[in-house]
């Protein structure tokens, strides 16, 4: 069975494979396997241009958790979309020195809802759970997943109402 755990950059995703990882799961980061799908590299906008169909086409899936922002869009057993307030989104991106740009960006996209939307065109609603990390224990976060990779927890589609975020800065 494989797991896409997605989401905007800056919820969480990585934290939450890596304690996954400690405890004994199988983790492979998205990045790893999108090397020869990259198409170019955006300088402006400091991100590498992805030919996300060829990806998808061409992926293998893998026995455990598939971790990365486009992850969703893979044929995936389950999907676990993090989410965060785009204030809090925001701040956590600028502490990893993302430019300005780049951070309104994302936060932009969180406040839109991007991430579940695409999941939801990809998957059946049963095969997504939904989590808020913006006030969250990691440690929360990475029992509630392992739950729902059990089948002990059911899907979660509760989405946050962040519209407020939309056209103003954060």
């Amino acid at each position: 069975m494989m797991t896409a755990l997605t989401g905007t950059p800056g919820t969480g995703k990585t934290t939450i494979a890596e304690l996954l990882t400690a405890r004994g799961m199988q983790v492979v980061y998205q990045k790893e396997t999108m090397g020869p799908y990259i198409l170019e590299h955006d300088a402006e906008r400091d991100t590498d241009i992805i030919d996300e169909e060829a990806w998808v086409d061409a992926f293998v899936p893998v026995e455990g958790i598939i971790e990365g922002h486009l992850t969703h869009l893979l044929p995936a057993d389950r999907v676990v979309v993090l989410r965060c307030r785009p204030d809090i989104l925001a701040a956590r991106l600028r502490a990893r020195g993302y430019g300005e740009e780049k951070v309104q960006e994302n936060a932009e996209a969180e406040a839109l809802d991007c991430i579940f939307v695409e999941a939801l065109e990809v998957h059946p609603e049963t095969h997504i759970m939904v989590i808020d990390t913006t006030e969250q224990n990691p440690e929360v976060t990475a029992d509630a997943i392992e739950a729902f990779i059990r089948g002990d927890a059911p899907h979660h589609l509760a989405v946050a109402d962040w519209s407020e975020y939309l056209g103003r800065r954060v």
